[in-house]
């Protein structure tokens, strides 16, 4: 009977009370194949211990960790005509819309907030990679100059993080349309005499490096980002020659002279607050030309 009691009934009672592990107790590094515990994956700001890869992270992560305390208010964004082509592939654009924002939470692959980090007001727009690969379609388009705007009227910098596979197909012709669209809200940011840093992330390529990625007055990146225009296979592929060691990655720019500087996750923030508070100081130190007088 004590056979029965202590041995058999414990055992039985384990494999009916057994809890599966929950899947987000462990991440598994996409670089290295290293299992982190997502706790401390998380308190690592989503950055590999073993191997420094940095993973994609959301606008929801980005803003807590800029702005001061995480506080921020988000920037209210322009309802966009929804698959205005009314377009098809193995799958509807609308039903792709509507899959993404229920897995995601986003609205659209660009999210913009206003807060102060390091004391001082800053607008920050952010891209959604997990968003239909961070496409950039009108919602986007209306996200950056909205972000210009905010930037404009409250006399604050603005900065943008790039993760993007580039156009979005489904949006046609109005996807090209962006890139002029990003282009101006850049100028409107400039003709006010305020700062316009450009952080690149893993992957930034197509049709975003071809226009506002690109147009920084300071460009940065986090380590080993994937940065261009086309990939490197498409590349490899047209013209036949293999490519250098570390093409198109962070660092090979950096040493080309299309970044810079490199920047990892941890010294972001107050690299971009030494930033602002040399660029916003030299600002106020020299009088605002005219458009008359340009």
């Amino acid at each position: 009977m004590n056979w029965l009691t202590n041995y058999v009934r414990p055992k039985i009672q384990a494999v009916l009370n057994k809890r599966e592990t929950p899947d987000n107790l462990w991440h598994k590094c996409r670089e290295c194949g290293q299992m982190v515990f997502h706790k401390e994956f998380e308190q690592n700001l989503y950055v590999c211990p073993a191997c420094n890869h940095h993973e994609r992270i959301s606008s929801k992560e980005r803003f807590a960790q800029l702005f001061d305390e995480g506080e921020c208010t988000r920037v209210k964004l322009a309802k966009t005509i929804e698959d205005p082509l009314k377009f098809r592939d193995q799958k509807k654009y609308a039903d792709r819309l509507k899959s993404a924002r229920s897995n995601t939470g986003f609205d659209d692959a660009m999210d913009v907030a206003h807060g102060k980090m390091g004391g001082h007001p800053v607008t920050i727009a952010v891209q959604n990679f997990a968003f239909m690969a961070g496409s950039m379609g009108v919602g986007v388009g209306e996200a950056l100059i909205a972000a210009a705007r905010k930037a404009v009227d409250s006399q604050s910098p603005l900065v943008v993080f790039t993760a993007a596979g580039g156009a979005r197909m489904q949006e046609g012709i109005l996807s090209l349309m962006q890139m002029p669209r990003s282009t101006v809200a850049v100028e409107m940011v400039r003709d006010a005499g305020l700062p316009y840093i450009v952080v690149l992330t893993d992957p930034t390529t197509g049709g975003v490096t071809a226009s506002f990625a690109m147009l920084g007055d300071i460009q940065i990146s986090e380590p080993g980002a994937l940065i261009g225009f086309a990939g490197p296979r498409v590349i490899e592929n047209t013209i036949r020659e293999k490519l250098p060691d570390g093409f198109q990655r962070a660092e090979y720019l950096l040493e080309h002279g299309m970044l810079d500087m490199v920047v990892e996750r941890k010294d972001m923030r107050q690299k971009l607050i030494g930033l602002v508070d040399l660029l916003m100081r030299k600002n106020s130190d020299v009088p605002r030309l005219t458009a008359a007088k340009r």
